[in-house]
C-alpha cells in the first residue's frame, strides 16, 4: 500500500515539473518563445531594410539639368584643312562651333566650343574615272570651361560655297566631277595644236594640212594628259562651314555651363573658306601638257 502511494506521488510531481512554469519576469516560456522572432523573419526584415536603403541612395533627376536633344544640328567651322590627297583613316579633324546652342534661355554650347572628329575612310580620285571621297565622324565636344561630352555624330550639311558634295545616305563627302574639265583640256590642246600646225603648214604651202595634223596631235596630247591626271581631290579647307547632327542627348548641370571665368578669345577658324570649283578656273593649259 505504501509503495503504491509513493508511486502515485512521484508521478504527480513529474507531471507538474513537465508543465511550463513562469519565467523570471512573470511571463511563461511559451509566451517568450512566441514573442521572440525567428532567424528567417529577422533576415527577411533586414533584407527589406537594405533594399529600402539602396533605393534611397539613388540620386533623383535634377530639375536644373539642361538637355540638348538628339538630332540637334550644330554649325561648325573647320580649324584645319582636310584633303583626300594627304588624309588617311584615323587622322584627326579639328573644328569649332560657329553659333551658340540655347536651352531654356541659357547658352549651353557657346560659339567657339571645340569639336574633334576623325577621318574614318578615304579614297583618292581615279585617273580615268572615280571621284575623291572621305568619311568624317565627330567624336567629342569641349566647352570653353573644359567640360567635355563624347558622342558619334555625323555630317548633315556642307557649306553652300563648297564644290564638294555630301551623300547624306552614306555620309561620304565627295569631290566634284570633272568631265567638263577633261573635255576642255582636249579641246584647248587640239586648238593649240591646230594653230601651230597651220603656222607650220603655211610656211610649207599647206596650211590646211598642217592645221589638221596639228589639231590631231593636240587632241592626242590632251587625251594623254587626261588619262595621266587625277580628278579633283575632295577638300574641306580651313574656314569651311559644316553642320553636325547629334546622335544622342547631351545633359549638362547648371554648374557645368558657367562661363563667367572663361576669358574671351578670337576664333581660330577664320580663313577664306572653301576652295573655288575647278570648273570656274579659266587658267589656260600649256601645250602639250601643263
Amino acid at each position: 500500500m505504501l509503495t503504491r502511494v509513493l508511486t502515485v506521488t512521484i508521478a504527480a510531481v513529474g507531471t507538474l515539473c513537465a508543465q511550463p512554469g513562469p519565467s523570471l519576469d512573470g511571463r511563461s516560456s511559451e509566451s517568450v518563445s512566441k514573442a521572440a522572432p525567428s532567424k528567417d523573419a529577422a533576415s527577411k526584415e533586414a533584407g527589406s531594410k537594405g533594399a529600402a536603403s539602396d533605393v534611397e541612395v539613388q540620386p533623383a533627376a535634377r530639375s536644373n539639368d539642361f538637355l540638348v536633344d538628339t538630332g540637334t544640328r550644330i554649325p561648325l567651322s573647320m580649324i584645319n584643312s582636310v584633303s583626300t590627297k594627304y588624309a588617311t583613316p584615323g587622322d584627326r579633324v579639328y573644328l569649332e562651333t560657329a553659333f551658340p546652342v540655347v536651352v531654356g534661355g541659357r547658352i549651353v554650347i557657346p560659339a567657339g566650343s571645340y569639336v574633334m572628329g576623325t577621318i574614318t575612310n578615304t579614297k583618292r580620285p581615279g585617273k580615268v574615272k572615280g571621284r575623291g571621297e572621305f568619311y568624317l565622324r565627330f567624336d567629342s565636344l569641349t566647352l570653353p570651361n573644359g567640360v567635355t561630352r563624347d558622342f558619334h555624330a555625323t555630317v548633315s550639311n556642307l557649306d553652300g560655297r563648297a564644290s564638294e558634295e555630301l551623300n547624306k545616305k552614306e555620309g561620304a563627302i565627295k569631290s566634284e566631277g570633272n568631265k567638263g574639265g577633261d573635255a576642255r583640256t582636249v579641246g584647248e590642246t587640239a586648238a593649240t595644236g591646230a594653230a601651230i600646225g597651220g603656222l607650220a603648214g603655211s610656211i610649207g604651202g599647206a596650211a590646211g594640212m598642217g592645221a589638221g595634223i596639228g589639231a590631231a596631235a593636240g587632241a592626242t596630247a590632251g587625251l594623254i594628259a587626261v588619262l595621266f591626271t587625277r580628278g579633283p581631290e575632295a577638300v574641306l579647307a580651313k574656314g569651311t562651314t559644316v553642320e553636325m547632327v547629334l546622335d544622342r542627348q547631351l545633359k549638362y548641370a547648371d554648374d557645368e555651363i558657367d562661363f563667367s571665368r572663361v576669358p574671351p578669345r578670337a576664333g581660330v577658324s577664320d580663313a577664306g573658306g572653301p576652295l573655288p570649283s575647278r570648273k570656274t578656273q579659266t587658267t589656260p593649259r600649256r601645250f602639250p601638257l601643263q
